[in-house]
């Protein structure tokens, strides 16, 4: 599967089933146990007999949704609060209101992944049902349903949906996304032991040893090992295993004798990334709308040139390299006329638009530069770790000699020290990684965003007695 395939979400149809309206609910029911398409709906339909017996209902519904395979005596499920079946039965009348009826056929209208659509024509077939492609509905996007990538790929897609849905046209960002993020958490929680604590955390959750209420955090293990291993390796780089305590020899820099230094690393990685981020966008504004929308667009290539540009003005001023400086400038100038060219055509034109276009290039160069600077705080939160590792680590090393008493105490400031080191930075890490992961990368990633594909999908008990 090539790169740009993987990266891209389930390919969908638009689909019809059809069967004869006497074979309705038996297709629905294949369909429900298929749980592989999204059946479109009419808004405000009223609830049917299931659904005003539901309503009525004075216990709580007994387990989740679920249909019975025969018809079900209503009444008798009401009696018996049998809520589970019930609530079934109200979405399956919520579809069949839905359907269109012409003559002795019935069908409903929907979206299906079309490695699937297959599949399905050979369930419903014994039944009579079919499922027949449909044209796309024009200026409606299908629904989104990333692919399944594996474990690690599983971790990562919460980050990017809790940004929102990707849109059907757009790569699927989970992988790059969840690797930029252990990356910047990494350096700002820089420290082996903590880094490893983490790394220790991922394997309980891969194993299962953790509370039952918490089980359903057991599929993020990977991103946890992922941000402990990142930790880990930082905190080799700048030599602190639970704080400066000389176990590890410092193998690139001392985040407080050096900050400078730090800085100049964060802004670079956040230069890095953002380049990384107009790439994806100059891809995804080419897919959702062809050659010009990637031209004009200022999280296309019209924005990557004002940032490669901007970035060569700085990089030949500071290793004082004319030709690159000027080089960039006229590379920053080329793209904020593209940008304005394609600004300046979504106003109303004259001389209001000319002001709007002129604003917003203005804005494009302030963002460009703000959301740069804004990944300094990757070393200023490096440095905050650092120092609290350090007084952490002077408090327990001033204590530790004096006596048995303050050796005691000595381990309660090392133990509670670095409790509350890993509690805090670690919250303050995660926090400020989502928010340049969404702000400042996603901004450049999507323009809009789609949304989710929520198939059907009920289990159906065929063995109930109605």
């Amino acid at each position: 599967m090539r790169w740009a395939e993987a990266m891209s979400p389930v390919r969908m149809r638009r689909v019809a089933v059809v069967a004869p309206t006497g074979a309705l609910r038996e297709t629905l029911l294949l369909v429900a146990e298929a749980g592989c398409v999204e059946i479109d709906r009419v808004e405000e339909v009223p609830p049917g007999p299931a659904g005003r017996r539901l309503r009525r209902l004075t216990a709580a519904p007994g387990g989740s949704a679920a249909l019975s395979g025969a018809p079900p005596d209503l009444d008798a499920l009401e009696r018996q609060h049998r809520g589970d079946l019930l609530a079934g039965e109200a979405e399956l009348e919520e579809r069949l209101a839905s359907a269109v009826r012409q003559g002795e056929v019935s069908a409903l209208a929907g979206w299906c992944p079309a490695a699937e659509v297959p599949r399905l024509a050979e369930r419903l077939g014994p039944v009579g049902g079919a499922v027949l492609p449909l044209r796309p509905p024009r200026g409606v996007d299908p629904p989104t349903q990333l692919r399944d990538a594996g474990r690690v790929h599983r971790a990562f897609v919460p980050l990017v949906a809790t940004y929102g849905a990707v849109p059907y046209a757009d790569l699927d960002p989970s992988w790059p996304a969840g690797i930029a993020y252990v990356v910047m958490f990494g350096l700002m929680f820089g420290d082996a032991g903590h880094g490893l604590l983490l790394v220790l955390t991922a394997l309980l959750l891969w194993r299962g040893r953790i509370p039952r209420r918490l089980a359903r955090l057991r599929r993020l293990w990977p991103f946890v090992a992922g941000a402990g291993l990142a930790a880990t390796l930082a905190g080799a780089a700048y030599g602190e295993f639970f704080g400066p305590t000389g176990l590890l020899p410092v193998l690139w820099l001392d985040p407080l004798d050096e900050p400078g230094r730090l800085l100049l690393a964060a802004v670079g990685l956040g230069g890095l990334l953002l380049g990384l981020a107009y790439a994806a966008g100059v891809v995804n504004r080419w897919r959702e709308g062809g050659p010009a929308r990637a031209l004009y667009a200022t999280s296309g290539v019209a924005g990557f040139a004002v940032f490669l540009g901007l970035g060569l003005v700085g990089g030949g001023a500071y290793l004082h390299v004319p030709v690159a400086a000027v080089a960039g400038a006229a590379l920053a100038v080329t793209g904020l006329a593209l940008a304005g060219t394609g600004l300046f055509a979504a106003t109303g034109g004259g001389l209001g638009g000319a002001a709007q276009t002129g604003v917003q290039l203005f804005d494009v160069l302030v963002r460009i530069l703000a959301n740069t600077v804004s990944f300094a705080r990757l070393a200023a939160f490096g440095l905050t770790h650092a120092a609290l590792g350090q007084v952490v680590w002077h408090g327990t090393a001033a204590l530790a000699g004096r006596g048995p008493w303050a050796l005691i105490g000595a381990v309660l400031v090392f133990v509670a020290g670095n409790a509350l080191a890993v509690a805090l930075e670690g919250l303050v890490a995660g926090v400020q990684a989502l928010r340049l992961e969404f702000y400042e990368l996603f901004s450049r990633v999507f323009e809009g965003l789609g949304r989710p594909f929520r198939p059907w999908r009920l289990p159906v008990r065929r063995t109930e007695v109605s």
